[in-house]
């Protein structure tokens, strides 16, 4: 995996992050989601490599990355502190700016870096969600029957690691045929890890507080989103469903905001690497307004 790319490890204050880094050109840093690592960019981090230098590091409190203690706020684990942490990861790189990927819950910390860093982020890329905020605003009977895992490992009460510690394997799914052999091993290594198991799920308690919150305050105070914007979404996943039109929603936050649909399941990276990273280049290849 990931032919000409180095991995390390890239202390960043208060986390330690697993990162997988190579190319060469502009920055762009692609962050996974839930329950991924980076390594679920294996199949488009080398397409982007030949015009990019390509940053893939493991979100805190995922795979190889540190596992801070968790605090009674969970703004350890906020979208805010995920993207301070991608801010120091550039530094460290020595990048002044880059682009930022995200998908799924990497879209929350990508968008977030672009609101609190402005100047640091070329771009932005969102695949496969809306704001966190504009999600919970929205959430009725067909959302909550649909996502009600946000709700179930955001319990504090009646943890939910205890469920999910008991068959990690038929909690997250996942196969070797969709995800390849190695970027199945270092995925199932993650989740059999009941420290990865606790930090993912801080990461929904979180969002149910500080990142909804953080969102909440931007709307109002009318904050918006200054780089330039792609929205994809994935055809067989439900974002079309549940919000009609969710590009509309990224242009509530942001002037500038191109909307691509791509043909896959809601791991699009894994199951349709090629028309995502042509997705990707394209709108990288227009640069910054």
């Amino acid at each position: 995996m990931f032919p000409g790319f180095t991995l390390e490890e890239i202390d960043v204050g208060p986390v330690r992050l697993r990162v997988r880094h190579g190319g060469s050109g502009p920055p762009v840093v692609l962050l996974h989601g839930h329950p991924r690592t980076h390594v679920t960019w294996h199949r488009v981090a080398p397409l982007l490599a030949d015009d990019h230098t390509v940053i893939c590091p493991d979100l805190r409190g995922y795979g190889g990355s540190s596992k801070p203690p968790s605090t009674p706020d969970h703004t350890t684990y906020a979208k805010r502190a995920m993207a301070g942490d991608v801010v120091r990861l550039l530094d460290a790189l020595g990048h002044r700016r880059a682009a930022v990927v995200g998908h799924d819950r990497g879209a929350y910390a990508a968008m977030r870096t672009a609101l609190d860093h402005p100047d640091r982020v070329t771009q932005l890329a969102v695949l496969d969600g809306v704001p966190i905020g504009e999600a919970l605003a929205r959430c009725d009977a067909r959302f909550a029957a649909r996502w009600w895992h946000w709700f179930f490992l955001g319990q504090l009460g009646k943890p939910a690691e205890r469920v999910i510690n008991a068959d990690p394997d038929a909690w997250y799914g996942g196969s070797p045929e969709m995800m390849g052999q190695q970027a199945y091993d270092d995925y199932r290594r993650a989740i059999h890890d009941p420290a990865t198991v606790h930090a993912m799920c801080e990461d929904y308690r979180a969002g149910l507080g500080p990142d909804r919150a953080a969102d909440d305050a931007d709307r109002a105070a009318g904050r918006r989103i200054g780089c330039p914007v792609l929205f994809a979404w994935s055809t067989r996943d439900d974002m079309v469903d549940l919000y009609g039109d969710p590009a509309a929603i990224w242009r509530d936050w942001a002037d500038d905001v191109r909307a691509v649909p791509i043909e896959s399941g809601h791991h699009m990276a894994e199951e349709a690497p090629d028309q995502l990273a042509e997705t990707l280049r394209g709108f990288l290849a227009d640069g910054p307004s």
